[in-house]
């Protein structure tokens, strides 16, 4: 877990913060005053680009429909196969009962 080299006061701190959003309007509110526009929408993409590649679509489809680089598409890929699971748990949790594959 390379997130582990951060842990302390600060990431607890922020991790709480965001656990303790009641709903999206807060969401809305909070991430617009933490984080720039760009910010948000790069990590909106990564969240994106890991649902489409879950579900089974080429990186052409992905970078076409998101804008992602093929090195983002990469990095996310890697994490999806190597990484935590983080993003497969999130997504399961966002879509659950929902199934949309690249064939559709």
């Amino acid at each position: 877990m390379q997130i582990n080299k951060l842990r302390g006061k600060e990431l607890d701190q922020l991790f709480k913060a965001i656990l303790s959003l009641k709903d999206l309007e807060e969401c809305y509110e909070f991430f617009d005053d933490l984080c720039t526009i760009n910010e948000i929408q790069s990590l909106a993409q990564r969240l994106e680009v890991a649902r489409m590649l879950q579900n089974g679509f080429t990186y052409h489809k992905i970078e076409t429909e998101t804008g992602a680089s093929t090195a983002t598409i990469s990095r996310v890929k890697r994490c999806l196969n190597y990484g935590n699971d983080g993003y497969k748990m999130t997504l399961d949790r966002v879509y659950e009962g929902e199934v949309e594959t690249a064939e559709e």
